[in-house]
């Protein structure tokens, strides 16, 4: 189904974007440009007519029809007889190479390079894990008479996760918990269970790039619903639903990834009502929720939803380490003998160590979490600090909380950047990774997992590389604000 944008919707959109300086059809297709570089106006969106657009944004008709012909002149749009004018983007900005140079980040990668790793936000365990090891090899005995398999997990591990969600605000009964092998084994078993050829799935704009993955090996389609500069568009997200159907939709409220942005309660509210009202199943991934940096963070989603339409889903990865590769689903308890009996396909439980050194992880996390949200607190401020040394011409939000900032690099170089870093001993996730159909080349995901001893000379090496790849003088930004 083609998702449509109104005349008043674009002019709406285009708002402060424009361009000062210049004819003002150039102005108009500048800034219908960058809204789609930027992913808030999706591929194969059909712009508005002429006559339309000109109406709302107060110009000629003559100026619009401008506009659209440098836009298609660009690659940026297409007209076809019968089906109007849609975005698009040139075919160098979705295959995920810069000028040719092949991908910009080949995910997992296992050459045993000694490139600093700043395309995986994870931080390193703490202490606690050594020691919440120890206490499972000693409870392991007790486990060893059986067979080891768990198909729901281990009862400790299923009743401290619903221990945890309970506390949070979110009532649940372990029988409510299925162990899964990480947030993104859960996701896929949803996806299995839900979704066929075809299906949509509606996603946040930008999002993580996993997700997409496991929605395009499904055979579904991603309905990409762009994230404003400071929050959900719920009116966005209304008319994506309602134009689309989707069969289900993936949502981080919770320290997004990669905007870092935090959804309000109003925001949670409203998500909640739009997604009730058309029976779309609705999966929140929380693996950054407990990675609060600045102030509480609100109820969570699923509070405002109905229980057989919501999968919670949840890891120890991002709050303690990848290592354990223990994730969880939360959802009512006859969804989770459905998600059961599609994981009895793939496998037939999780390791039995680790789900124990997990359960006691959780059961002191209130313990452990002060010095981890400290310690990531100081690594996310000097990276602030360094960038706003030496590259103060790139912008980026400070989120109150999560592993990342998400940099706007002025330009739209971030493939081309990738490429370059890897010759300075850097590697990095370019923009269009977290983007459905290529967008956000301006953009650059940046952990702060790192202490602050690596990320300086990491981003003076960053800063050389972007150097190299902005010599002619392009991408130019104003300078990085901390916003909280």
């Amino acid at each position: 189904m083609v998702r449509t944008v109104t005349g008043p919707q674009l002019a709406a959109l285009i708002g402060d974007r424009s361009e000062t300086g210049g004819p003002a059809y150039a102005r108009v297709a500048a800034a219908i440009r960058r809204l789609v570089l930027d992913g808030r106006l999706p591929l194969e969106t059909r712009l508005p007519g002429e006559r339309d657009l000109a109406a709302a944004l107060g110009v000629s008709r003559t100026t619009v029809t401008a506009a659209y012909d440098e836009l298609r002149g660009g690659g940026y749009a297409v007209s076809r007889r019968g089906s109007g004018t849609r975005t698009a983007l040139p075919p160098s900005r979705t295959n995920g190479s810069a000028g040719g140079a092949g991908p910009a980040w080949m995910p997992w990668t296992a050459d045993g390079s000694d490139l600093l790793d700043l395309a995986h936000a994870a931080p390193e365990a703490p202490a606690q894990v050594r020691r919440a090891y120890d206490a499972a090899l000693e409870q392991l005995p007790r486990h060893l008479p059986g067979s080891g398999y768990h198909l729901f997990g281990l009862p400790e591990l299923r009743a401290a996760v619903a221990d945890r969600l309970t506390a949070r605000g979110l009532p649940t009964l372990p029988e409510q918990v299925l162990v899964t092998s990480g947030a993104q084994h859960a996701f896929t078993l949803v996806l299995q269970l839900v979704t066929g050829p075809g299906d949509r799935v509606l996603v946040e704009q930008p999002t993580y790039p996993n997700a997409l993955d496991a929605i395009g090996r499904h055979g579904a389609t991603a309905v990409p619903v762009a994230l404003t500069d400071d929050g959900w568009d719920l009116a966005a997200v209304a008319a994506a639903v309602g134009q689309t159907a989707p069969r289900m939709a993936y949502l981080m409220p919770d320290f997004h990834n990669p905007t870092g942005l935090l959804a309000t309660e109003a925001e949670r509210r409203d998500l909640g009502a739009v997604l009730t009202r058309s029976r779309t199943l609705t999966v929140v991934d929380e693996t950054l929720v407990e990675l609060a940096l600045d102030g509480p963070v609100p109820p969570p989603l699923a509070t405002y939803l109905p229980d057989d339409l919501t999968v919670t889903v949840g890891s120890a990865s991002k709050t303690l380490w990848g290592g354990l590769r223990v994730g969880w689903a939360r959802a009512s308890t006859a969804l989770i003998r459905r998600l059961a009996a599609v994981r009895a396909c793939v496998d037939m439980g999780s390791a039995v160590v680790e789900q124990l050194a997990t359960a006691e992880l959780l059961g002191g996390l209130d313990a452990t979490l002060p010095a981890r949200r400290a310690e990531l607190r100081t690594h996310r401020d000097a990276l602030v600090a360094a960038l706003a040394e030496r590259l103060p011409t790139w912008r980026a939000r400070v989120p109150a909380g999560g592993l990342v900032l998400w940099c706007d690099l002025g330009g739209p170089v971030s493939s081309r950047l990738v490429v370059a870093a890897e010759r300075h001993g850097i590697r990095l996730a370019a923009g269009p990774r977290f983007g459905v159909d290529g967008a956000f080349e301006r953009r650059l995901r940046l952990p702060y997992t790192h202490p602050p001893d690596v990320l300086g000379p990491a981003v003076d090496a960053l800063e050389q590389a972007f150097r190299t790849v902005t010599a002619d003088g392009g991408a130019a930004a104003e300078p990085i604000d901390a916003v909280a």
